[in-house]
């Protein structure tokens, strides 16, 4: 698993209303149970940044319990700040990515967040790539500086 230590953009996130957090998580958390099921790091993961958001401890439950893409799209489409649409889809990139396999269903469900939030397929490329060549960046820094796994 790839650990790219990206720092979490919280002015703007701070900026949602708890609403648009939920639905910011739902996309997330969805995301994670792509391969069918969300295993405990996972659910770990989730319940850490919905803290970090500032999401309610009962609204967790929520979020981890959604089980379908569309009622995901349908959530996402009241996240109107462009800024903060691209923050999901590069968190959603960083997490499909954390495993090494980017699965079909992972990039259909990015595609498709994003475009419920009106970011072009062009953009959300833009930032898949860049999160690609950052691992490549990290692996190659492991490489020169002789870290050992």
């Amino acid at each position: 698993m790839v650990v790219l230590n990206m720092e979490h953009n919280m002015e703007i996130l701070s900026k949602l209303n708890e609403d648009q957090k939920i639905a910011f998580m739902k996309a997330f958390s969805r995301l994670a149970a792509a391969d069918g099921h969300l295993d405990p790091d996972e659910v770990s993961y989730i319940k850490e940044i919905a803290g970090v958001y500032g999401v309610s401890p009962k609204r967790v439950d929520e979020i981890l319990k959604i089980d379908n893409d569309e009622e995901v799209i349908e959530a996402v489409k009241i996240i109107d700040n462009r800024r903060a649409a691209l923050e999901l889809i590069r968190e959603m990139c960083v997490l499909a990515h954390a495993d090494d396999v980017l699965s079909d269903e992972e990039t259909l469900l990015i595609g498709k967040v994003g475009q419920a939030m009106g970011v072009e397929l062009e953009k959300i490329e833009q930032i898949s790539n860049w999160i690609i060549d950052r691992i490549i960046w990290l692996e190659q820094a492991k490489i020169i500086f002789e870290e050992v796994k």
